[in-house]
């Protein structure tokens, strides 16, 4: 007679920055939204400081992405801005308008592009493609502007920002984490909000590809969609 052995695989995880499943969800829609769901929000909240009476313009940056399509969903329901992200194809311009986008920016052209949609100037930016985009994002970004990245190019010059004093900063989501700061717990606290917000039917699951292959397999395919540069919203790997 032939058995089959099952394992299971548990990994440790600090309590102050884990959270409840969102009820309404299951468990592949839930594992699309933490990582993005906790960079887009300390972004937001934190970086550029936001309440519920912020105002002004902000654009997200590869809107139809993980993060983006979080921060869109956070920004018209917590703050009062008017939210643009950047969309080429079809899709992620449809993907970006139903979750909220009030105008769609196309970042091959995008100094002329923000000038068509917002030409008052952006006052907030977030982005995760900063690599030779410096210049164009001094010219697009209002004066005492704020912008906030999550990639590294190296031999980044940020001096073009400096006469619009226009303030940089960087975010990652393992900050806390790795230096064991002392308020780690705000990121339990945030994700346990943002489940209430996505059980109260406010914000909604980015999942849109699951890969049921729990093996290296599957983790090569779950790459590969990703480094296609062509999806949208959050690949998961389920088993």
């Amino acid at each position: 007679m032939e058995t089959t052995s099952h394992t299971c695989t548990m990994h440790a995880v600090d309590e102050r920055i884990a959270a409840r499943k969102p009820a309404s969800l299951s468990f592949a829609e839930a594992a699309a939204m933490p990582l993005t769901t906790i960079t887009a929000w300390e972004t937001l909240f934190e970086r550029f400081g936001l309440t519920v009476g912020s105002t002004g313009t902000l654009l997200a940056l590869g809107g139809a992405g993980g993060v983006g399509s979080v921060m869109i969903q956070l920004a018209k329901e917590l703050t009062r801005l008017r939210v643009l992200a950047s969309a080429t194809r079809p899709e992620s311009r449809k993907w970006v308008r139903q979750f909220g986008a009030d105008g769609i920016v196309d970042h091959h052209r995008l100094v002329e592009s923000a000038g068509e949609v917002a030409p008052e100037g952006l006052d907030y930016l977030f982005t995760p493609h900063s690599r030779g985009n410096i210049e164009a994002f001094a010219r697009i970004v209002r004066p005492f502007g704020h912008i906030t990245a999550i990639d590294e190019p190296e031999g980044l010059d940020l001096l073009p920002l400096k006469p619009k004093s226009i303030a940089w900063h960087w975010e990652l989501m393992f900050t806390r984490s790795m230096y064991q700061t002392e308020d780690m717990n705000q990121q339990g606290k945030l994700l346990e909000t943002v489940a209430g917000l996505v059980d109260g039917k406010r914000i909604r699951t980015t999942l849109t590809t699951t890969v049921d292959d729990f093996s290296a397999t599957g983790m090569r395919e779950a790459h590969r969609l990703v480094e296609s540069g062509r999806t949208t919203g959050k690949v998961v790997v389920a088993r």
